[in-house]
């Protein structure tokens, strides 16, 4: 035990400077490919946290990184921001395996469970990981894909926070409590409040929001009823703010929604891209919200 731990506290030898970087692992006979960036307060002597950055369907780890604007709250905070790339043909329109992809043979090539827990050890080979401070977030099927993640990685998942993106798998069985920070409009176009519809539900069976909340504050033992908050309308842009929250629950687990009110289908704080994804509320920040819901809730042991 003890060599483990002197293990997991040693510097690496030759670590990854600040700045951005790619990482290539093959997973599965696949070739698989992740972005990192490195805070410009990083110190190769000191254990950091990570943050597993999600992207949407049809997009990848780069449009991402635009997308969130994540890399200068990285720096900001000193976390090491790592974007992902999924399953696709090319570079660019990839997706995750978030759950309910039909047939075995489907879901064991594109493992994205086995694909993040491979790039966690490859990525601790060069940076000085804070195992306890691995969170997950992303948005759409980026913010399914936390949710699985949540379910079959908890032993090293110790948070997530989806953005507009539900639960997709059908029946998560969790190793320990894990808390959840989700976010989502009401105008969501692309992954609607309601949950899927007849004909989503033969691609990816999402469910609705308010169902993917009650499932998790269950899972986490927390109450039945969430105390609701207004949130102050900062902005004129056609948005308000209400949070949920579920808890505290078992280990002090949480489950925090924030419906946006006339938001569609963005991540809070930052400009939308294009028009047709709906508004973006400037009346919260996502960013500054979910590091400091991370912050709050590092891994946690099972209780026995």
């Amino acid at each position: 035990m003890l060599s483990v731990t002197l293990a997991l506290a040693v510097v690496c030898a030759d670590p990854l400077p600040a700045g951005d970087h790619t990482r290539s692992l093959p997973v599965n006979s696949t070739e698989r490919s992740y972005l990192v960036h490195v805070p410009t307060k990083y110190n190769p002597k000191k254990p950091t946290p990570v943050v597993l950055v999600y992207h949407g369907a049809m997009t990848n780890g780069a449009i991402m990184t635009a997308f969130s604007g994540l890399n200068k709250k990285a720096d900001d905070a000193g976390f090491i921001a790592v974007y992902p790339n999924g399953n696709g043909e090319g570079k660019l329109m990839l997706l995750w395996n978030s759950g309910g992809l039909r047939g075995k043979s489907l879901n064991e090539k594109f493992d994205d469970v086995a694909f993040t827990a491979a790039l966690l050890d490859d990525l601790a080979t060069v940076a000085n990981v804070d195992t306890q401070r691995i969170f997950a977030t992303g948005i759409s099927n980026g913010g399914m894909m936390c949710y699985r993640l949540a379910a079959e990685l908890s032993d090293r998942i110790a948070a997530i926070a989806p953005v507009a993106g539900t639960m997709a798998i059908p029946e998560p069985h969790l190793k320990r409590p894990v808390p959840v920070m989700h976010f989502h409009g009401t105008d969501d176009k692309l992954v609607p409040y309601s949950g899927a519809d007849a004909r989503a539900r033969l691609i990816v069976p999402f469910r609705s929001v308010d169902e993917t909340m009650q499932i998790w504050a269950k899972l986490d033992g927390c109450p039945d009823e969430p105390a609701v908050v207004d949130l102050p309308d900062r902005a004129n842009d056609g948005t308000t703010v209400q949070r949920k929250t579920w808890g505290p629950g078992r280990d002090g687990a949480e489950v925090v929604l924030f419906v946006i009110d006339g938001g569609g289908h963005t991540w809070p704080g930052q400009p939308r891209i294009v028009e047709f994804l709906g508004k973006s509320s400037k009346d919260i920040s996502a960013n500054d919200l979910i590091w400091e819901f991370f912050e709050k809730h590092p891994l946690r042991p099972a209780a026995k």
